[in-house]
């Protein structure tokens, strides 16, 4: 008679990397930081808007951000916990979900071929859409924070901390500067519509009847950030902002 030594218990991971592990967790993964991003997407856009209301206006809703919470909590900390360290974790986190959907997605390809030409077609025409913009919309992020939020002297020569107004107008009078905006716009624009349009897809939510309102909500929301967005170096090119 022979016998066996207690089971040893298999340690579990927690349950949200658990989630995460399994292409259904990344997707909701997706969906979630994409919609805090399309949030702060919208706010931005519309707090820029302050530039047409002169160097004060601006400079002072730069300076009420960093203020938040004075005197009873130090300065720049709320817009740290609450809204910076939020999208920094939301932006690794779709990052990370992306590339490992694309890439589930390239080993499933001969399987997708099956169900389609035309349905394989459109999804990898989706999904390298997705992958081109996302790359372009990350380094202009890059570049975009160089520019007028840490002031590289490579990027932005003129840049004077604080100085929210000036900085915009320095860095958008320039050409080159002025048409990566203008590119940039365009590929954010792309990728925030297939993105407001697909997250209900990634949660689940797909029937008929919804398809038509939520193709309606991502073309209105692209169209909104696109013209909210571009309305800010085009008015630096044609004076209004100056």
């Amino acid at each position: 008679m022979t016998t066996t030594g207690p089971k040893q218990r298999k340690r579990s991971r927690p349950w949200i990397v658990e989630v995460y592990s399994t292409d259904v967790g990344k997707k909701y993964a997706m969906a979630i930081s994409g919609v805090l991003g399309l949030l702060f997407i919208l706010a931005h856009m519309i707090g820029n808007l302050h530039a047409f209301e002169g160097r004060t206006q601006l400079d002072e809703y730069g300076e009420g951000l960093r203020d938040l919470g004075e005197p009873l909590l130090p300065r720049s900390l709320l817009i740290w916990v609450f809204l910076r360290i939020p999208l920094i974790i939301a932006l690794v986190v779709h990052v990370h979900a992306a590339y490992s959907l694309a890439r589930s997605n390239r080993s499933a390809r001969g399987t997708a071929r099956y169900e389609g030409d035309r349905a394989y077609l459109a999804a990898t025409y989706a999904s390298r859409t997705m992958t081109w913009t996302g790359t372009i919309v990350l380094l202009f992020l890059a570049w975009h924070l160089a520019d007028l939020t840490i002031g590289l002297e490579v990027v932005n020569p003129d840049f004077e901390r604080g100085a929210v107004y000036d900085n915009l107008v320095a860095s958008l009078e320039r050409w080159p500067v002025f048409l990566l905006y203008v590119v940039a716009q365009g590929a954010l624009s792309l990728h925030i519509w297939h993105g407001a349009w697909s997250l209900f897809q990634s949660i689940g939510v797909n029937n008929e009847r919804f398809n038509a309102f939520r193709r309606t909500f991502a073309t209105v929301f692209a169209i909104i950030v696109v013209v909210g967005y571009l309305t800010i170096p085009i008015g630096v090119q044609i004076g209004l902002i100056s």
